[in-house]
């Protein structure tokens, strides 16, 4: 029945004339699939997805990889003033922000160092030449192709999660966020060893244009996190992805990834 749907509606409507038809039609079933929902955090679902995955736990431990001004951060706290929030952001303008707008969140600790496969010297390109973005990327792609304007450039410090995890001497780290774009896959390498070890129980990351630049597929993702069950975050719940299909997962687009350790706690 399903087949015979989809042929009826390929033979009736893959017409010129049903072009703009069509086009609405995915686009609407993109935004219903939890890709490219990013105006705000409750359209995004994020904030119901930190509610659900932290409110009640007892002084969770949060690194949020990519903070840029610190807003996610803030709603960690906001939700569970327990939680102990690590917040990297390498550009120099945008981490003295950083600063400024966590002052009163005492559980939140800005790093100022990008996170990445390896540690060292890193060179960071943004869209501004004076106060930085929230699109500064290690790819200068990401700013000059796809934001289609002159990229100016940093070199900022890296470290690893394996590094600043056996730095500060974590056993557990209930929710890892990434927000990197497009470097999101070289965070993960360079967290192999705890990923092994089951230390992250959730951890969420973009998936998105920038992805198309650094070449990072979804696929990629999912044979970093061999024991993770993943979802697609939508506005009030998660959407489970049961199995990899390139059709389906493949989408360069913005989108929410969640990614929950086996056996951790269930969002079906």
């Amino acid at each position: 029945m399903y087949s015979a749907l989809l042929r009826l509606y390929a033979l009736v409507f893959a017409r010129r004339r049903f072009r703009v038809w069509n086009t609405l039609l995915f686009e609407l079933g993109l935004r219903g699939l939890g890709i490219l929902n990013y105006q705000d955090r409750m359209i995004s679902g994020e904030v119901t997805f930190l509610r659900r995955c932290l409110k009640e736990k007892d002084n969770p431990v949060v690194l949020d990889v990519g903070a840029n001004e610190g807003g996610y951060s803030r709603e960690v706290v906001a939700i569970n003033p327990s939680a102990l929030v690590f917040a990297f952001e390498p550009h120099p303008q945008t981490f003295e922000r950083l600063v400024v707008n966590v002052g009163v969140c005492r559980n939140v600790r800005p790093v100022n160092r990008a996170v990445g496969d390896v540690p060292g010297r890193h060179k960071l390109y943004d869209r501004n030449a004076g106060g930085g973005t929230t699109h500064a990327s290690i790819f200068r792609d990401v700013i000059e192709g796809i934001h289609k304007v002159q990229a100016s450039e940093w070199e900022v410090d890296a470290t690893t999660l394996d590094a600043f995890i056996e730095e500060q001497q974590l056993t557990c780290v209930d929710l890892l966020k990434i927000d990197t774009e497009g470097y999101e896959l070289n965070v993960l390498k360079g967290g192999r060893k705890a990923i092994r070890s089951g230390i992250f129980r959730t951890i969420q990351f973009e998936f998105n244009e920038m992805n198309a630049v650094s070449r990072a597929f979804f696929r990629d993702f999912i044979e970093i996190l061999p024991q993770y069950q993943f979802y697609r975050m939508l506005p009030g719940e998660l959407q489970r992805i049961d199995r990899y299909n390139p059709r389906r997962c493949e989408l360069f687009a913005f989108q929410n990834i969640v990614a929950i350790l086996r056996g951790e706690h269930s969002w079906s």
